[in-house]
C-alpha cells in the first residue's frame, strides 16, 4: 500500500519502521502484467505517453515489452512467455497523481475509459472491485483518499490515487521529498521547532540543526524524537568546533 492513510492504527505523520527488518535497499523495479496480445497492450500504453524501454524477442515464443509511466520509478513488463498469469487477472496497480481530474481528462484524450473520481465509504483504502465507492473526490479533500480507474484492453486495472502532500517519511530513493508541498510543511515544522530550541539554546550553526531534524523527520521519527536527535547532532557539532 503505498500510504499510511486516516484512520490507520500508527502514529499520525509517522512512517512506520520494524526494529528488526534489514534495511538494506530493495527498490519494486518491475510489475509483470498477462495480456493476451502484445502488440495491442503496446500501442495502448505508449499512447498514455509511457516511455517505451524495451521490445525485444528471442523466437516466436519468447518477447519481453517494457515501459515505465512519466515521473516512475517502477516500469510494466508483459510479452511472450513472461508470465503463466492470466490476461487481466492483475488489478489495483496504483498511479499516483497530484491532480486527478488533469489526469482524468488527460486520459480521456487518449481514448481511455475512465471512471469518475470518487472516494471510499470508510474514509479509507479503497475497498476491492466497486466495493463502498461514493461518487465524487473526498468530501475533506485529504490527499490519500480520492481515486479514478482504468483498465488496458485485456481488463488488467489501474487506480489512480491523489496525493497533493505526502506525509513525513515518505521519501525518494535520494533520502528527500520531491513534494514541493511536503517539503514546504517540513521546513515549516522544522522552522517552528527550531525556534523553541532556539530561545534557550547557545550560539550553534541552525544549518546543522535543520539537517539533523529534517534526516530524522524523513527517517519516520516523531517531531520531538527529530528535536532530540538535532540538538544532539549541534552538541557535537560544537563539540568538534
Amino acid at each position: 500500500m503505498s500510504t499510511q492513510m486516516p484512520g490507520q492504527r500508527e502514529q499520525p505523520g509517522r512512517a512506520s519502521k520494524t526494529p528488526s527488518a534489514t534495511m538494506i535497499e530493495t527498490k519494486l523495479e518491475v510489475v509483470v502484467l498477462p495480456v493476451s496480445d502484445v502488440d495491442r497492450a503496446r500501442d495502448f500504453y505508449v499512447r498514455l505517453g509511457w516511455r517505451l524501454d524495451a521490445d525485444f524477442a528471442t523466437g516466436e515464443d519468447f518477447r519481453v515489452v517494457q515501459l515505465t509511466p512519466p515521473g516512475s520509478l517502477c516500469s510494466i513488463i508483459f510479452g511472450k512467455g513472461v508470465t503463466s498469469g492470466v490476461p487481466g487477472s492483475v488489478q489495483d496497480l496504483m498511479l499516483i497523481v497530484e491532480d486527478i481530474e488533469a489526469v482524468r481528462a488527460e486520459l480521456i484524450g487518449h481514448g481511455v475509459n475512465v471512471s469518475e473520481a470518487f472516494h471510499d465509504e470508510g474514509g479509507v483504502f479503497h475497498h476491492a472491485g466497486t466495493k463502498g465507492r461514493v461518487s465524487g473526490p473526498d468530501p475533506k479533500g485529504r490527499s490519500y483518499c480520492t481515486w479514478a480507474s482504468f483498465s488496458d484492453p485485456d481488463g488488467n486495472g489501474w487506480m489512480l490515487q491523489e496525493i497533493k502532500t505526502r506525509l513525513p517519511g515518505r521519501v525518494t530513493d535520494k533520502g528527500l521529498t520531491t513534494d514541493v508541498a511536503a517539503l514546504s510543511e517540513l521546513l515549516r515544522e522544522t522552522e517552528e521547532h527550531h525556534g523553541a530550541y532556539e530561545a534557550s539554546a547557545p550560539k550553534h550553526p541552525w544549518s546543522a540543526w535543520y539537517a539533523a531534524y529534517i534526516v530524522a523527520r524523513e527517517n519516520g521519527k516523531s517531531p520531538e524524537e527529530a528535536a532530540k536527535d538535532a540538538a544532539l547532532h549541534v552538541e557535537r557539532v560544537r563539540g568538534a568546533g
